[in-house]
Parts: structure tokens; sequence; C-alpha cells
């Protein structure tokens, strides 16, 4: 890919508001995320850390599912409803 020329998937990556999440990922996921993120730096001009990226990944991934889409439109909502609290 031109770099140059190319867009990535993902794009400039927008400010939000967030909440903190703590994950495992293999060994081989983690490479992966950290040249995403070379690539994506290349791309877009600026130094992003590949965690940074995984909210927005996981964004991109969710909105294309069309099964998600599926069941967010028969519960009528844009976003998914929350666990109801263990008792």
């Amino acid at each position: 890919m031109n770099t140059s020329t190319g867009k990535l998937r993902l794009g400039p990556l927008p400010k939000a508001e967030s909440i903190k999440l703590t994950i495992s990922l293999s060994t081989n996921l983690k490479t992966m995320l950290d040249r995403y993120a070379t690539l994506h730096a290349q791309t877009y001009g600026e130094s992003v850390d590949g965690v940074a990226l995984i909210p927005h990944i996981l964004e991109a991934f969710m909105v294309r599912d069309r099964e998600f889409k599926k069941y967010l439109a028969k519960a009528g909502s844009a976003t998914p409803p929350r666990p109801i609290p263990d008792t």
C-alpha cells in the first residue's frame, strides 16, 4: 500500500470521552496492533500508541457487523442495553 495515497479502514482518530477497561491480548495480536499503529502513523502523520487504536478498531468492527445492526434495529436503540447488575 502506498501510504502517500492510500487510506486505512480506520481513519484519523477522533477525540472522545472514554471509560478505562483492562484487556489481555495474545502476543501475536499485540504485535499486529503495534504494526497497525506504525502504519497508521505513517499514513496520517501522527504518532499513536497501538492501545489508543483499540476502541476505534472495536467500534469500526461493531458498526459493520450485520447481526449486531439487526439487534440494534430490533431493540430500537442506537446503543445496546446495559447489563442488569447482579443483586
